[in-house]
């Protein structure tokens, strides 16, 4: 069975990296997670951040740090990442010569593990990988850098994913990440999305808490409205 609670996770990319530990604390009374970038300037041109960065977040909450590793040597990284003290971490398969192994490493190492597909990527691309996954990342911008408009077009990997996981019993979550926000996320609801990465929409507000507060509101509305019909 899925775990299909809604969860929004805050992008710390539009954070204020100077002052992140509380930007961190701004959000943190009202999601269970925050989402890292992690970008190597390789797999995508943009450079953001590493271990240390999650190692230095991790003593400042406690909430769940959800790593999304846009970067070419997964195998080498995403250890360490874990050893920083995220709880969960996500890669793109393409890069790695046996993904399954990695996967399999990574879960014998106490993570949550995900794999991600980018917006030219088909759900068949990593159907072996999901049985052995605790989510899919389904891209909704090109990876690489914040603040880029959704693509809608997107969207029906979701419901394409979602009907995958009930046949075959699955129990990943789906989470959707780029151009989320109050006025994106409804669709993606109601596609069958469960977790929604934000990141100028909530960090880019005045009122951090408030912003992420409406986004779960709008998303619960939605789910509601998808189940009763």
């Amino acid at each position: 069975m899925a775990d299909d609670r809604l969860r929004i996770a805050p992008s710390i990319l539009s954070a204020d990296f100077a002052h992140l530990a509380d930007e961190v604390a701004e959000v943190a009374p009202v999601v269970p997670m925050v989402h890292v970038d992690v970008m190597d300037g390789h797999y995508v041109p943009n450079l953001t951040i590493g271990p240390p960065v999650v190692r230095s977040l991790r003593a400042a909450t406690d909430l769940l740090l959800d790593c999304h590793l846009m970067i070419t040597d997964p195998r080498t990284y995403a250890p360490q990442f874990l050893e920083a003290g995220a709880e969960s971490v996500t890669f793109h398969p393409e890069v790695d010569d046996d993904p399954l192994s990695l996967i399999h490493e990574l879960r014998e190492r106490g993570g949550q593990v995900g794999v991600a597909i980018k917006p030219a990527h088909p759900v068949a691309m990593v159907e072996e990988l999901l049985p052995h996954v605790d989510l899919l990342l389904v891209m909704t911008v090109e990876p690489g850098f914040g603040g880029q408009a959704f693509m809608p077009e997107a969207v029906p990997k979701v419901a394409e994913a979602v009907r995958w996981r009930a046949e075959h019993r699955a129990s990943f979550r789906i989470q959707v990440d780029g151009g989320i926000s109050h006025a994106t996320i409804e669709q993606t609801v109601r596609a069958g999305a469960d977790t929604f990465v934000a990141g100028s929409a909530i960090f880019g507000a005045e009122d951090r808490a408030a912003a992420a507060t409406e986004l779960a509101r709008i998303a619960a509305e939605a789910r509601g409205q998808a189940l009763s019909r």
